[in-house]
């Protein structure tokens, strides 16, 4: 149930720690979303709760959810103004070069029928920015923080692929396959709020990570 992974709560806003594998929105070709749980997250409204922004569906970790109409429509604003931090981690199949750095590559979508739809570079797409930084390195494969200023689709793992050389491990789309799943974890989360203490939480490490040989850093 998803009312155990609950990070932070209050009258307008709830975090939860959304495990990989559970689309935020329902799949074209059926199953369970996060919207079969909405119900078990009203804590004591009547209205459900509403995804305020997306976390890809092999991505877990910190998705915030509005409790009212005009809380959500004010995150977003948050969030199109660039006021939202987010912080994630993820485990590389290989080690970047150099310590620390920006990505800054505009992202557009392309489809195919063999490969079917993904994002990548476009300099006549949408800008997209990420400051990265190299936290471990194990067997080959390298732990890195992420700090997105953008929030493209699938930006995280197309600026590790086509900005840092190397796929996020266990991505399906832009790397390969991987038994314990895509390693990409929203860790943290914080928005400021006038009048209010601001949100901010923090995602307990993900067990797949600590498989790897990777702990928090």
């Amino acid at each position: 149930m998803l009312g155990e992974h609950v990070l932070f709560l209050d009258g307008e806003a709830l975090v939860i720690d959304k495990p990989a594998g559970l689309p935020v929105d329902p799949p074209r070709a059926g199953g369970l979303s996060l919207e079969n749980h909405l119900s078990s997250l009203t804590f004591g409204f009547r209205r459900w709760p509403a995804a305020v922004h997306r976390l890809d569906r092999d991505t877990s970790g910190c998705l915030l959810l509005s409790r009212n109409p005009k809380a959500h429509a004010r995150f977003q604003q948050a969030f199109e103004g660039g006021t939202v931090a987010k912080r994630y981690v993820a485990v590389l199949d290989r080690a970047p070069e150099g310590g620390d750095g920006i990505i800054d590559l505009p992202l557009g979508k392309v489809s195919s029928i063999e490969r079917g739809w993904r994002m990548t570079r476009d300099p006549r797409g949408k800008a997209a920015r990420t400051a990265w930084r190299l936290l471990a390195e194990h067997d080959g494969r390298a732990l890195v923080e992420f700090r997105p200023a953008t929030g493209r689709t699938h930006q995280i793992r197309v600026h590790a692929l086509e900005g840092l050389g190397t796929p996020v491990t266990g991505d399906p789309v832009y790397g390969a396959a991987h038994p314990g799943g895509m390693m990409l974890h929203a860790i943290t989360v914080s928005l400021p709020r006038d009048g209010k203490p601001d949100i901010v939480a923090e995602a307990p490490w993900p067990e797949r990570f600590t498989a790897l040989g990777f702990t928090p850093a």
